[in-house]
This record gives structure tokens, C-alpha cells and sequence, in this order.
């Protein structure tokens, strides 16, 4: 029997990636300087290249290293036209060539690592005209591996290039990129995808339908790698075919049309057709998470359209979410977008924490439901006053009907009645005895008679900012009513002053004048007294000899907290009693 051997399957990220700039999808601004650059001789030699996952930092040093190491039969020059393979493509293109150091700084983190390379750098290329050196996530490098890199990276030998690709760019120091040229690889449009997936389709025989590229690519958040992947999946998903419904149950998505539907339930205040097309949904086998999410991008769509119109012009839009998102944008005021925003932020936290998911996305659709109803303070403020006057205190008009059953969905806030309503006309009854309106209770305002009422005053109002301030911070220099003149202590936070003046006038109802003295602090502050006089009590108890009898007999036992009573506190003596009288 013949032995047959199978090629293994190569996934479409990696058959199709890149190889030169031409083939490189959305990064035109870098292609446009790494190209004058090399036209102009003016090649640096450190990069570092930064951006989301797979947008192509790894593929981009790859390219580099083949540009700086062109060669053909005209000879040695860097350059970025690679449609023609060189010398040293094909070997720097498998990750094979003697002069091309890969090295994943994931695994590789410490100064050891970093020192094999400056070891190296002393001894020139072998056969390409640059050694270049590629480290991916650099940013796991150690704080000595960075230390130890510095100077080589600042000067290194001319046939040395570096190249660095990151995905936390923050994480990496100041020191090594103010020596690397940076270019931030940005995710890739959503038309550009489209038209680069189509392409692929094309070239792999594979009929699709546009609807399923879109969702592809919305999944795919911009990343060339993530998109091919889920394209990949959805190839496999649909046996040969990519179609909107097979994308649908692989991505777990709802139908963007019911979604909307969804939607415009909510904000009408239909609760009852909403919670029966999530279920719908559910039962067609969405995650009631993934719903929530859509319902979110929805509502942030609609709040787009509506701050800047020309948002519904996206390529990557359906039909339905460009006309009925633009529809609803004129309709709903902004106050309602908002709300329902927060309102499915949280919920979606909530359901991805619970154990019934479907249970927390029915009561987050209620809750968005029934605050979808519920009017702007303005609105209210309006209406009360159309009609005739505000409510007083002792009113007993009947509230308003609130929620989905009211009926007064948040599609119809902005196209309220403008016109005044006539004021119902009372039923004429007996006259009632003339009565005095009584006076409302105010609450007591505090009095403050010297610096140790106003720290009892600031305990009392639960104030532990300003009570910690005069305690710790502050010295009393001088005190008078509606005056005080202190000194704050090194480190005290200025702003407290301005603090403690505005706390004053609310609770004493007067205005106080507080100044901060321009003589050195002299003494010590509350606290410091406080923690004196404590520790010159332990020091009492200890020499106490009850105390030191007690401690002695158990041995072990330790003086922990000693409290001093005051003076106003301490117990009166007991008088003696008052002599009984004869029953005689």
C-alpha cells in the first residue's frame, strides 16, 4: 500500500499574512513614513510598534527586517518595495535566517536574557547586510533587562537594527522609547475589513453574504488576526459557506433587526412584547448576556447618530440599524439614551455574575422599561407649572401614573403638549374656620464657644475630614466669635481652610473668618497633647502597684489601653445619709 501523506490545514491568518507594506491592510500613515523614510536614507535603528492585538506588529517587524536586508542582483539597498522575494526573504519569511533574532520577551524576561544580546551585538551580521533583532511584548521585560539594554540601544554598532512590539505601551519606560522611533498600529476601519475578507473569500471559492461579513468583522473589533479567525470558524460553522444564520448561532448574536424591535418595546414602555422576545430570542439559542451587549451598542449607535448624523453613513451598518437608528435618534431625547445606557451597563455586569442569566436580563429589560417612562425634572417642572401653579406641602394631588402602564412612553417626551390645560374648577364648600399656617420646624443651629466645641461639633456632624484637620493639622492661635486664627503643620493640605469656613457657616448659620497665621507653629496639636497625655498615663498605671501586682501575678499579661477620666466626670463623693427619725 502507497503511504499517502496529507498537508495539515494552514488557518487563513496565517496563509494570508502579509508578507510586504502592499499587502499590509489599514496602517497607511506608517507605510507612508517608513517609506519616506528609506527613500531618504533617513532609517532609525530602534522601532517599537504598539496597537491592540493582531493588527500586525509582529507581521510589520517581519516585513522590516526584510526591507532592512533587501538584496538582489543589483546588490545590497533597503527598501520597501518586496514584491520581488531577495536573497534573504524567503529565510526571514519562515523564521530561519542566522541574521533575524525573534525573541519573545514573554519568556525571556530577565537581565540574563538581554545580556546574550549585547554579547552578540558585538560580532556583525554573517551573511544579510543588518543583524536585527525583533522582541515581542517587550513590555514583560524586567526592570534590569531594561536597565541593562539602555546603552546599547542608545549606540549600537551600525549593522545593528532593533525592532519592539507591544501591546501595553505604558508599561514600557521613558528611557527606551525616547530611543525608538514609535508607531502606533491603529485597528483596522470596518470597510477596509470588509473589502480584505471579501478578497480572501474570493480567493478561497467560498460564497458569503454580506449581513454575516458585518457581524464578522463588528466581532472582530478592528483586529486582522481576530477576524480571520472567526471567518475560519464560520467557514467550518456553515460547511463551506458563510451565511448570516450560521454566523448568528456561532457568535451566539440575535437578529439585528429584532434587536432594534427589542429596542423600541423598551423605550415605549411595552414591557410585556419585550419580555416575550427576549424569551423568543433565548429559545433561538442567544445569550442573554450578548443581547444585553446589543441592546447597549444599539443604544450607544442611536446616541451617536443623534450628537453627529453622519454616523449612519458607516459601512459597516445594516440597513436597518442606518434608517431605523436614524429614526429613532430624532425621536428620543437625549436624557432617555443616557439613562438606558447606565441602566444596560449595569445590567450586563450583573448578568455575566448571576446564575440564571435569563432571570437578570428579564428584570434589567423592566427596569429599562419602566425608567424609560419616567419624565426629566424639567419635564415635571413644565407641566406642573402649565397647569396653574406648583404643588405646596399640604397638597394631596394625586401623582402621576408611572411605568409601562401609564403610557407615556420616553418616545413621546419630546412631543409633549405645549399648551396650558385648564385648571379643574373645586366644588364650592363650607367655609372652615380661618386657621394659622404653622411655622415648619427648622433645625437648631450649633454654637461654637472655643476650638474644643468646634472638634466636639465636627464629631457630632459625622465630619471626619474637618475633625481629623483640627485634630492632627492645625493649631489654635487665636479664637474669637466668628473668628479663628490657626497654624497648620508641614504637610497640612491648604485647602482645608476654605473647607472648614464653608462647614462653619452651614452649621452655626453665620459667616467665619478663618486665617492661617504667618507665625511658625508653636506647641503641639489635639492629637499630639491626646497621645501625650496617654502615654503619661500608662506610665502612671505601670508604676501603680495594684498594676504591678496584678501584672506580676499574671504573668504575661500585658497593659493595653488606659483611660483618664475628667476632673467634671469623676464621681462625688457620697454623702452621708440623713439621720432616721424616731417613729416616736
Amino acid at each position: 500500500m502507497a503511504d499517502t501523506q496529507t498537508t495539515p490545514y494552514l488557518v487563513l491568518a496565517r496563509k494570508y499574512r502579509p508578507r510586504d507594506f502592499s499587502t499590509l491592510v489599514g496602517q497607511d500613515a506608517m507605510v507612508q513614513t517608513l517609506g519616506n523614510a528609506f527613500a531618504q536614507n533617513r532609517i532609525h535603528h530602534a522601532f517599537i510598534l504598539t496597537g491592540v492585538r493582531g493588527v500586525g506588529k509582529t507581521t510589520t517587524a517581519r516585513i522590516l527586517a526584510r526591507a532592512f536586508n533587501y538584496e538582489d542582483e543589483t546588490g545590497r539597498h533597503p527598501t520597501l518595495e518586496l514584491e520581488t522575494e531577495g536573497a534573504h526573504c524567503r529565510a526571514i519569511i519562515e523564521g530561519r535566517h542566522v541574521d533575524v533574532v525573534e525573541m519573545d520577551a514573554a519568556s525571556n524576561t530577565g537581565i540574563g536574557d538581554i545580556r546574550e544580546i549585547i554579547d552578540s551585538v558585538k560580532y556583525g551580521p554573517v551573511s544579510a547586510p543588518y543583524k536585527v533583532y525583533v522582541i515581542d511584548e517587550v513590555h514583560m521585560l524586567s526592570t534590569a533587562a531594561f536597565n541593562g539594554l539602555l546603552k546599547t540601544l542608545e549606540e549600537p554598532p551600525p549593522y545593528v537594527k532593533f525592532i519592539f512590539a507591544t501591546t501595553e505601551i505604558r508599561k514600557v519606560p521613558v528611557t527606551i522609547l525616547s530611543r525608538c522611533q514609535r508607531f502606533d498600529l491603529r485597528r483596522i476601519p470596518a470597510d477596509v475589513m470588509s473589502a480584505y475578507l471579501e478578497k480572501i473569500l474570493g480567493q478561497e471559492g467560498i460564497g458569503f453574504e454580506p449581513d454575516a461579513l458585518a457581524m464578522i468583522v463588528r466581532a472582530g473589533e478592528g483586529s486582522a488576526r481576530d477576524s480571520l479567525s472567526l471567518l475560519d470558524q464560520a467557514i467550518a460553522h456553515g460547511n463551506g459557506s458563510v451565511s448570516t444564520a450560521t454566523v448568528k448561532a456561532m457568535l451566539g448574536l440575535g437578529d439585528r433587526a429584532r434587536i432594534i424591535d427589542l429596542f423600541e418595546d423598551l423605550m415605549g414602555g411595552r414591557i410585556a412584547e419585550a419580555l416575550v422576545a427576549l424569551k423568543e430570542l433565548y429559545d433561538l439559542g442567544a445569550d442573554p448576556q450578548t443581547l444585553l451587549a446589543d441592546l447597549a451598542e444599539f443604544t450607544h449607535l442611536v446616541t451617536r447618530i443623534k450628537v453627529v448624523p453622519a454616523a449612519a453613513d458607516d459601512a459597516s451598518l445594516t440597513p436597518d440599524e442606518r434608517t431605523r437608528g436614524a429614526d429613532l435618534a430624532q425621536r428620543l431625547p437625549m436624557r432617555a439614551l443616557t439613562r438606558a445606557w447606565q441602566i444596560l451597563f449595569k445590567g450586563n455586569e450583573e448578568t455575566g455574575r448571576a446564575g440564571n442569566a435569563l432571570q437578570t436580563a428579564e428584570m434589567t429589560l423592566i427596569r429599562l422599561a419602566y425608567a424609560a417612562d419616567l419624565p426629566s425634572p424639567d419635564d415635571v417642572i413644565s407641566k406642573l407649572t402649565q397647569q396653574g401653579s406648583l404643588p405646596s406641602g399640604g397638597g394631596n394631588a394625586p401623582p402621576a401614573p408611572r411605568g409601562p402602564s401609564g403610557g407615556a412612553s420616553a418616545m413621546r417626551v419630546e412631543a409633549m403638549q405645549t399648551s396650558p390645560s385648564p385648571a379643574p374648577v373645586a366644588a364650592p364648600s363650607p367655609a372652615l374656620p380661618a386657621s394659622r399656617p404653622q411655622a415648619v420646624a427648622q433645625p437648631a443651629l450649633a454654637t461654637v464657644a472655643s476650638y474644643k466645641d468646634l472638634i466636639g461639633l465636627a464629631a457630632a456632624k459625622r465630619d471626619v475630614l474637618v475633625k481629623l484637620a483640627l485634630e492632627s493639622q492645625m493649631r489654635p492661635v487665636s479664637f474669637e466669635q466668628g473668628r479663628i486664627e490657626v497654624a497648620l503643620s508641614d504637610g497640612a493640605d491648604p485647602g482645608i481652610i476654605a473647607t472648614l469656613s464653608a462647614r462653619l457657616q452651614t452649621w452655626t448659620g453665620q459667616r467665619w473668618l478663618v486665617m492661617v497665621s504667618t507665625k511658625a507653629p508653636e506647641g503641639l496639636t489635639i492629637r499630639q497633647e491626646n497621645e501625650q497625655r496617654k502615654e503619661a498615663a500608662t506610665a502612671a498605671a505601670h508604676d501603680d502597684p495594684l498594676v504591678k501586682a496584678i501584672l506580676e501575678t499574671f504573668p504575661g499579661a500585658k497593659l493595653v489601653n488606659v483611660t483618664v477620666r475628667d476632673d467634671e466626670a469623676a464621681p462625688a463623693e457620697l454623702a452621708p445619709p440623713p439621720p432616721e427619725e424616731d417613729d416616736e
